[in-house]
């Protein structure tokens, strides 16, 4: 969500006339995205606000603007610190060119939210967030032939853990029209793989149509050769998703569906609406239909009240899952959530830092069994470009780079070749294996 976000509003600067710079010394204005998921994420804002407040202390003209989920989230609070001009919720970035411009006019604050974020937004507010998006959008970012494209907003699920409902709004799924507008725009400049965004892609309704329904009109668009999603919720998931999956090469075999926990006790806790065999039920269906999928899972350790007893079923999930990998995170407190104001967040730090290395460690093994099943296989990549790592990995062709790619099953790979092979498909020899990585020859 947030890399799309930059990517939309960069380019929307960029058609208003400003050009993007390396550093935050030769702007005239900084945009700082921010997320609230994690306490950790407001940190680094806070400390980006105090290096720029070095900056702004000879540049007292610079315009420092504030965007996101944190900016919703801390509202006044974040408009006061003394180097913030602007503050922008997520809902509101399409105004982000004009406050800026009146920002650089005169010094007045401006601030820019939703103030019940909940209420849904109005249809004037979603056709602006649409044309937004179907504007400023391009397969011309990090990725090349890649692409975000966002089927939803907001999240109606209120897991008392998560600030997203509180940040990003009540659950509204886009039209199919739009969205299919928005892939051919993208198709046509030379996106190759759409990734469909959504807090709970799985649960998108319009006027009828499923998000089933949504991946078979995507397949249909010329140009577009992979289709990834994400993120699904374990709950009434939709068996067509699997069934589209089968039916549509272009769909791909990957499913990111955070657990959270393997313990119902702490599932509950966390207002997840399942239990640790529903979730699995879910997967044994998905490999039932789609036997070659690759699953993803999501993991907080340390929530409120966790004990051993409960960790220790996480760790048996992760097992009983056989994730391709899984996300793994230490809890934190996040304001306004249920957990805040009714759980006591008592498992120490210490005990959540031994925790997510030692589910680190279980994930790690299952991976590396996961990826070793691939040596010997030739495996389809889009190649994302020049490795960065490539001094660690070890080149075998010193002529050549060291590029990186990805599966449709979302496996990294690395492997010698042309850089210009960049934003295209390239087969690969797998010849080795790690945990998080597998290693190949460019097959002839």
């Amino acid at each position: 969500m947030n890399k799309l976000d930059s990517n939309l509003v960069a380019n929307s600067f960029a058609q208003a006339g400003f050009d993007l710079v390396d550093s935050p010394i030769d702007a005239d204005v900084v945009l700082v995205n921010t997320c609230s998921v994690r306490g950790h994420a407001e940190e680094r804002v806070m400390s980006l606000l105090g290096h720029l407040k070095h900056i702004k202390k000879t540049r007292k003209e610079l315009v420092v603007a504030v965007f996101g989920c944190m900016a919703q989230r801390c509202k006044d609070a974040l408009l006061k610190h003394e180097v913030v001009n602007i503050v922008c919720g997520p809902l509101q970035i399409p105004e982000l060119v004009n406050l800026v411009n009146n920002a650089l006019d005169h010094t007045k604050k401006q601030k820019s939210v939703s103030e019940n974020i909940r209420h849904k937004p109005l249809p004037q507010d979603l056709v602006g967030l649409d044309d937004f998006e179907q504007n400023n959008d391009s397969a011309e970012n990090s990725l090349p032939a890649q692409a975000f494209v966002r089927v939803m907003h907001g999240c109606d699920n209120f897991c008392s853990y998560c600030v997203v409902p509180y940040v990003r709004g009540p659950e509204v799924s886009r039209p199919p029209e739009k969205i299919i507008e928005q892939i051919k725009k993208l198709a046509d400049t030379g996106a190759k793989q759409i990734t469909l965004l959504g807090q709970t892609v799985n649960s998108y309704s319009y006027n009828g149509a499923s998000f089933a329904d949504l991946l078979y009109d995507v397949s249909k668009i010329d140009g577009i050769e992979w289709i990834k999603f994400v993120t699904c919720y374990p709950k009434n998931f939709d068996e067509r998703i699997f069934q589209a999956m089968v039916d549509l090469p272009k769909v791909c075999r990957y499913l990111h569906i955070p657990a959270q926990s393997g313990s119902d006790r702490i599932l509950k806790a966390m207002n997840r609406h399942y239990t640790a065999d529903e979730y699995l039920a879910i997967l044994d269906r998905a490999r039932q239909i789609v036997p070659d999928i690759a699953i993803a899972g999501d993991f907080i350790v340390g929530f409120c009240g966790e004990t051993d007893e409960d960790f220790q079923k996480s760790a048996e999930l992760i097992r009983k899952a056989q994730y391709k990998n899984s996300f793994i995170f230490k809890y934190s407190t996040r304001p306004g959530t249920r957990a805040d104001e009714k759980l006591i967040d008592d498992v120490p730090m210490e005990i959540k830092k031994q925790r997510n290395i030692e589910l680190l460690a279980v994930q790690e093994k299952v991976s590396e069994e996961w990826n070793k099943s691939f040596i010997g296989k030739t495996v389809k990549v889009l190649v994302e470009g020049v490795s960065k790592k490539s001094h660690l990995d070890g080149v075998d062709n010193e002529k050549l780079p060291q590029l990186i790619g990805r599966t449709a099953g979302d496996c990294i790979v690395v492997f010698d070749g042309a850089a210009d092979l960049a934003g295209g498909f390239a087969d690969v020899k797998i010849t080795r294996a790690s945990a998080l990585t597998l290693f190949g020859q460019a097959a002839d």
